[in-house]
């Protein structure tokens, strides 16, 4: 197991400080939100009209002010973002959302004077990553080419893979079989951050004035040898590892995949998985440096700890 680098600490400072959320309603948004309220920040979330789910009345009981926001109006969404210290964006979708939404949102925030903005990347390190190479994350390069042009202090959260992928969506970790699968080199590091401390760390960085244009955190970097061992211990049965191929193929069989399957509007088909790991598999969006010192109250959560939580027999 690697060990987190540090960097220099910096404490947020919440007073009275007001946060926009948009993307609220999702599960990484509601963490953030809470977050958010715990480090005793106003909060604005912004919901689209009519939304009557569980989330938004969670949102009231954390004390958040809903708004319902036209999100094709960048109008509505100015004033939404007045009185704003920083615009918080955990929205999740394709091109739609991620370039075209966000871009008014974004513009929303220049004509409030909102001086700072994140955007829904939390993901890993796309900067490093040719294009063509990843779908969604391409989406993402292409709305932050849009963001550093605009006059707006702009940060992006980089988190690696979601930990919690681990006990099911990522087809890593093989339960069944007492496996773990992987492309390439066991010995590869990887990033891997829980949702929950992604939602902390981004409600930090939102109350941190001082924030530069890229965080990197990882709440384990670990291999897959370190993934096998961390499976073994959590499960108390003994996991071995197994090997699919070179990453060359993993990328064949995305591109694959692709080309087999008919076009939908799914955020994450198959293929798209097949893509982030291979994109991990590389070691090209390896993150680096971590910031996971920058705001040392948080917690990390382990690989270990989150394969844990999955009951034993499924």
């Amino acid at each position: 197991m690697t060990e987190p680098q540090a960097s220099t600490p910096r404490r947020p400072s919440a007073e009275k400080a007001v946060i926009v959320l948009a993307g609220a309603t999702g599960d990484l948004g509601l963490r953030i939100a809470r977050h958010l309220a715990q480090r005793g920040a106003t909060v604005r979330a912004l919901v689209r009209p009519g939304n009557a789910s569980p989330a938004v009345a969670a949102l009231r009981e954390l004390g958040a002010t809903i708004i319902d926001a036209d999100f094709n109006s960048v109008t509505a969404l100015t004033k939404a973002c007045a009185g704003a210290d920083c615009v918080v964006s955990a929205l999740s979708g394709l091109r739609e959302v991620i370039v075209e939404t966000q871009k008014r949102l974004l513009d929303a925030a220049v004509a409030a004077q909102v001086p700072r903005f994140i955007p829904s990347d939390y993901c890993i390190d796309y900067t490093k990553l040719p294009a063509g190479s990843n779908r969604n994350l391409d989406l993402r390069r292409e709305f932050n080419q849009r963001l550093d042009q605009a006059p707006i202090a702009a940060t992006s959260v980089l988190n690696g893979m979601f930990t919690d992928l681990l006990t099911g969506q990522a087809p890593v970790v093989l339960f069944g079989l007492k496996r773990v699968v992987y492309w390439g080199d066991a010995d590869q590091p990887l990033d891997f951050t829980t949702i929950e401390n992604t939602a902390e760390f981004t409600a930090a960085a939102a109350l941190d004035p001082g924030t530069p244009r890229y965080l990197r955190v990882a709440g384990e970097v670990a291999s897959i040898r370190d993934v096998q061992r961390a499976a073994s211990a959590a499960s108390g049965q003994p996991f071995g590892l197994l090997w699919a191929g070179s990453v060359g193929v993993l990328g064949a069989l995305s591109k694959l995949t692709k080309a087999l399957m008919p076009e939908s509007d799914d955020v994450f088909p198959p293929w798209q998985g097949m893509q982030y790991l291979h994109n991990m598999f590389t070691g090209l969006p390896k993150l680096a440096p971590l910031d996971n010192a920058r705001y040392p109250e948080i917690r990390w959560t382990s690989v270990q700890d989150v394969l844990a939580t999955r009951p034993l027999g499924e």
